[in-house]
């Protein structure tokens, strides 16, 4: 199974673009389970909570059976979030972070304009947790790419790359 991660800060196009991979691969993709979460506590979390979306975001994945897995998120968010809200950050989604669970991780850049969601928090700091997720990819040598400008860009270059994975 080929598995591909969309990760990157609020509001960069992640869930667009995991639904157009999805819709080309003709295959579903596995939602963020954080949103969903969080639409059931009404937005309200603290940190211990970031395990528990963590686990759900695993059990998800495992759970999946297909070909091409498209993840609308990777355990990179959590790790990063964690850290840059509570300053402190769970060995469970160390560990998480460290396994490599995707085969390529999709880096969106923030270049677009900002869409307000009751979920969302960081509309000031999306260039700063961009770079926080490029420095993270990289710490754990990740497999990645950067994905930026306008959605069929974003869209053809993802392709690309993961077409270069499936001849593989």
């Amino acid at each position: 199974m080929l598995r591909i991660a969309i990760t990157g800060p609020e509001s960069s196009g992640k869930t667009t673009l995991c639904v157009a991979l999805a819709e080309h691969y003709q295959v579903p993709y596995i939602p963020e389970y954080a949103r969903i979460y969080l639409e059931n506590t009404q937005g309200q979390y603290q940190c211990s909570d970031l395990d528990i979306i963590a686990q759900g975001q695993l059990k998800s994945l495992l759970s999946f059976k297909g070909q091409i897995a498209v993840c609308d998120t990777d355990f990179s968010v959590l790790e990063i979030w964690s850290k840059y809200k509570y300053n402190r950050v769970s060995e469970d989604i160390k560990k998480l972070v460290a396994k490599d669970y995707f085969d390529l991780h999709l880096l969106c850049t923030p270049d677009m304009p900002w869409e307000p969601d009751p979920l969302r928090e960081n509309r000031k700091s999306r260039a700063e947790l961009f770079e926080l997720y490029k420095t993270n990819l990289n710490k754990y040598n990740k497999n990645f790419i950067v994905v930026s400008g306008p959605h069929e860009y974003r869209l053809k270059k993802s392709l690309q790359a993961i077409d270069c994975l499936i001849k593989v």
